[in-house]
């Protein structure tokens, strides 16, 4: 196989960079499946990863991307063959094993999804990390007996992917859904993917006592910090608040009041740790009942591996909205 074109990171006396450059298959991290990747997309996380922001990565260099889909090449497992649609997102993928930005990927067998029926490698990565964590969300919210009946539920970070996957999923599943964002150019796009109403982030009063007046039946969380804090403060008796992401913050200024005053339950999701079986079945409900309703409008871009620095350096300062798709080679 000639040389391809990948996005690899670097870190050289301490300091992590990202570049373009030339490989080859033997170059890639092992695996047993070998898949020419079609699309891949730009989370938080890759960014984090190609600045050397998080502390994802522990051995140089790596090739980025967390986020794939394409086609098998070859496999040494039974259960794939050449020509079959697959995904892989999550595990290592793009930070400690070589992931997506690159036009060829080699994996472990487990990794691997097939691809729901009906849908596309560019629907997949449309739908990615950021649509299948709140598919999570959604998953530890109904083990945990969320209902709509409970009342509005808050999105914070609703102007990011995962925002708006939340928006346009809960509000298909019948929430009703309240937006939050510090963004107020994207208001009338949150309201056209759902959204009952916006509510400006700066305009919110996060000082408040231990326990505040309970308006939330529950909250996708997208900042933690403050926000999070104030949500725990804010929710209804029994509700469910799903912490998913630390734009505003890692750390957690809160009491145990919420908790045991009002039943309060905060929850936990981990997109690179879900169990390979329930990986499986999100991802079919992905294209079934999860299926988001509005990709046209959540997809922002469609960019190339030449444009992601200036997309990771626009992601990191908080300049950037909806979601970007990376196209990786022309077959869909």
């Amino acid at each position: 196989m000639s040389e391809f074109k990948v996005f690899r990171v670097y870190q050289d006396d301490g300091k992590i960079q990202g570049k373009l450059e030339q490989s080859t298959l033997n170059d890639l991290s092992p695996g047993e499946v070998v898949i020419k990747v079609a699309y891949s997309s730009v989370n938080y996380k890759d960014a984090l990863v190609a600045k050397g922001s998080g502390k994802f990565t522990r051995e140089f260099p790596v090739i980025g991307g967390i986020d794939s889909a394409g086609y098998v090449v070859s496999s040494e497992n039974k259960d794939f063959k050449e020509g079959d649609a697959v995904l892989v997102t999550g595990y290592e993928f793009g930070t400690n094993h070589d992931g997506g930005y690159s036009e060829y990927a080699r994996v472990p067998t487990e990794w691997v999804v097939p691809l729901p029926e009906g849908m596309s490698p560019k629907q997949a990565m449309s739908i990615g990390t950021a649509g299948f964590t709140v598919a999570l969300c959604v998953q530890r919210l109904e083990e945990n007996l969320q209902t709509p009946e409970h009342g509005p539920f808050v999105v914070t970070g609703a102007s990011g992917g995962v925002g708006n996957y939340a928006i346009d999923i809960l509000s298909g599943l019948g929430y009703e859904v309240v937006a939050v964002s510090g963004k107020d150019s994207e208001k009338d796009k949150l309201l056209a993917l759902g959204a009952s109403k916006v509510i400006d982030r700066n305009e919110i009063d996060l000082s408040g006592p231990a326990l505040e007046k309970a308006q939330w039946g529950g909250a996708i969380d997208n900042v933690g910090g403050d926000i999070l804090a104030w949500l725990t403060r804010t929710t209804k008796p029994w509700g469910n608040i799903v912490s998913v992401g630390l734009a505003g913050g890692s750390h957690l200024n809160t009491t145990v009041m919420p908790f045991i005053l009002r039943g309060v339950s905060l929850l936990g999701v981990t997109s690179s740790g879900c169990p390979t079986e329930l990986r499986h079945r999100l991802w079919n409900r992905l294209a079934t009942d999860l299926a988001p309703k509005h990709l046209d409008k959540i997809v922002t871009r469609v960019a190339g591996m030449d444009d992601l620095p200036d997309i990771f350096d626009s992601l990191l300062a908080g300049t950037s909205t909806g979601r970007t798709i990376i196209k990786i080679a022309e077959q869909d």
